[in-house]
């Protein structure tokens, strides 16, 4: 039997991640430098490895109610009440945020609904879309990658069902400013858009306070969780917070799915909560600076606002072929088509060793 009879027609609606396919290609590769990779370079904080530990030996190894341990969702709510003001009650905890926006876009697309999605954006989004019989709705924000209320009326998505936030943003590392915010809030009110907001990069902004959209808008699902802010990547703990009908709904998908979060990464969640990131956000801004000086003479790029990515024009506005030869050099970043309906730039993430950054500034200049 030919196998690939086989395969649903919807896997054609989506490719295979191009962020994967550099990092298959890393592992060919005699040290490389990569500034390719989506995740912080530090370790967990050694006190939630040991609440982890805990965890572990004393038993808490079975599965959790489907919706978390309430200690967590309690906490998750509290925390979430003081950063952004949400209005809402009902509190999901997930396998990483994109078990959440799995689970959210499944809850919420129908086949034929319109997203929209501001371009730049984060690859998951796109695919979700399509893998659901969704439509994705492009939202320009080149060439400052601010996203306006302007640019939703000229995209036309005040037909769309949702739309997506990413602040701070991946691929960008821009942040939404206060004003925006509350404008996009009011316009999505208006014209009955519901908003998904993704803010795991939440703990590093640079350059002033952050502030969610949650705080102006009552129609928003809030996704966060532990991967960046803690270093946990591979635990996989998020949480949603929205409106009860839609947490429900994702949590009767998450019961015939991931049945729940990893159990000791709950427990653990509860000290990662507490701890501080002011430390990690200091060191990541200074490799902020690091980058940008030493590639804002011979690139054309925005300063990145939080996160720890630069999203950078390449040199004659192919960055397919600009990233290819970055990794002829043996620098490994992202091609800017994986993130957008442009191929003009390619990603470079900063969450990395400075002499790895420095390497990697200096192989960029001699190919500007």
């Amino acid at each position: 039997m030919d196998a690939s009879r086989l395969i649903a027609d919807r896997m054609g609606l989506i490719d295979s991640s191009g962020i994967r396919k550099v990092f298959d290609l890393a592992r060919k590769l005699r040290e490389p430098i990569n500034l390719s990779i989506g995740q912080p370079d530090f370790d967990v904080p050694e006190p939630v490895k040991a609440a982890a530990i805990h965890a572990i030996s004393t038993g808490r190894n079975k599965y959790t109610v489907t919706q978390g341990i309430q200690e967590l969702r309690d906490a998750v709510l509290a925390f979430e009440r003081d950063q952004t003001g949400i209005v809402h009650d009902a509190v999901l905890i997930t396998a990483g945020v994109s078990g959440a926006m799995l689970l959210a876009f499944m809850a919420l697309v129908n086949p034929g609904d319109v997203v929209a999605i501001p371009d730049p954006y984060f690859v998951m989004y796109k695919h979700l879309c399509r893998l659901l019989g969704g439509r994705p709705l492009y939202v320009d924000t080149y060439p400052d990658f601010q996203l306006t209320v302007e640019r939703l009326e000229e995209a036309g998505a005040a037909e769309a069902k949702l739309l997506m936030l990413n602040s701070p943003s991946n691929p960008t590392g821009q942040v939404m400013p206060k004003a925006n915010l509350r404008k996009i809030a009011s316009w999505a009110g208006k014209n009955d858009v519901f908003i998904v907001s993704d803010e795991i990069y939440r703990a590093f902004c640079y350059d002033g306070p952050f502030t969610s959209v949650a705080s102006f808008a009552q129609d928003v699902l809030l996704l966060n969780g532990f991967s960046k802010s803690s270093g946990m990547t591979g635990w996989r703990l998020g949480y949603a917070i929205g409106p009860e009908p839609i947490i429900e709904e994702m949590k009767k998908l998450q019961q015939f799915s991931f049945v729940c979060a990893p159990s000791m990464a709950q427990y653990a969640g509860l000290t990662a909560l507490r701890m501080a990131t002011d430390d990690h956000t200091r060191v990541y801004r200074a490799k902020r600076d690091l980058l940008y000086e030493g590639l804002k003479g011979e690139f054309g790029l925005q300063k990145p606002r939080g996160a720890f990515y630069a999203f950078v024009e390449a040199p004659g506005g192919d960055g397919d072929a600009f990233c290819q030869r970055a990794i002829e050099r043996g620098l490994l970043i992202i091609p800017g088509s994986v993130f957008s309906e442009r191929k003009s730039h390619f990603r470079i993430s900063f969450a990395a060793e400075e002499s790895v950054i420095e390497e990697g500034v200096q192989v960029l200049r001699s190919l500007a």
